[in-house]
């Protein structure tokens, strides 16, 4: 009888198969591209997994590139991020749409959104999930006085209502960003409180950023 269960549980551990790991991929442009470089908010989410023992059940990928707007993201979809059979796939986009605005290079609003359903379209097609994040900052001073304020909400609220529309989850980054700087910003500084340039993530930028997609990965 020992023989047999010995046997029995013999047979089920070797036909057993490894736990799959959920590939997330973080698809964006320079801060997305930063964010996987040492203390970037994907290392951080990494080192959050570690601490946390459940390193072992996900697989991180960053597909950032400096200057991408969104429909550079789109051509670049079957390459960074479908390649890669994704689970999930964060979308952090936006700030180069607006600020190539001011330079006459931008996104039209119309297109914006056309092309942020045809992405997830795509992914979803795929079979991976699809976590919509809305665009941080260009510039730091709080309540809305920056120059280029009043489209970067325009361009957020899109991302809001395609996120809705599609039943995607959404991580409100611009959110998270506005209240810490209207918090912390008693001098109305332009750049130094949660960036490095008023766009790109300092310390304590990436960390808010990682702390809010490690939500959404660990439930």
């Amino acid at each position: 009888m020992k023989y047999l269960l010995f046997t029995f549980s013999l047979i089920c551990l070797l036909s057993m198969k490894p736990m799959k790991k959920k590939r997330i991929v973080f698809f964006g442009d320079s801060i997305t591209q930063m964010g996987a470089q040492k203390n970037g908010y994907i290392d951080l989410i990494q080192s959050s997994l570690n601490k946390k023992g459940v390193a072992e059940n996900y697989e991180l990928f960053g597909a950032g590139i400096g200057g991408n707007k969104i429909y550079d993201l789109y051509l670049r979809l079957e390459d960074d991020v479908l390649s890669k059979k994704p689970d999930v796939v964060f979308i952090y986009v936006g700030i180069n749409d607006v600020w190539h605005k001011a330079h006459g290079t931008g996104t039209d609003i119309d297109r914006y959104e056309k092309f942020y359903n045809a992405l997830i379209t795509k992914i979803e097609a795929a079979g991976a999930k699809v976590i919509v994040c809305t665009p941080t900052v260009i510039g730091e001073k709080k309540d809305n006085a920056n120059a280029q304020d009043k489209d970067l909400n325009a361009y957020a609220d899109i991302a809001r209502k395609v996120a809705a529309a599609r039943k995607c989850e959404v991580v409100d980054l611009q959110k998270i960003f506005a209240n810490y700087i209207h918090q912390n910003n008693p001098e109305n500084l332009e750049k130094g409180i949660l960036t490095t340039d008023g766009v790109h993530l300092n310390a304590k930028g990436n960390q808010l950023v990682a702390d809010a997609m490690l939500v959404k990965i660990i439930k």
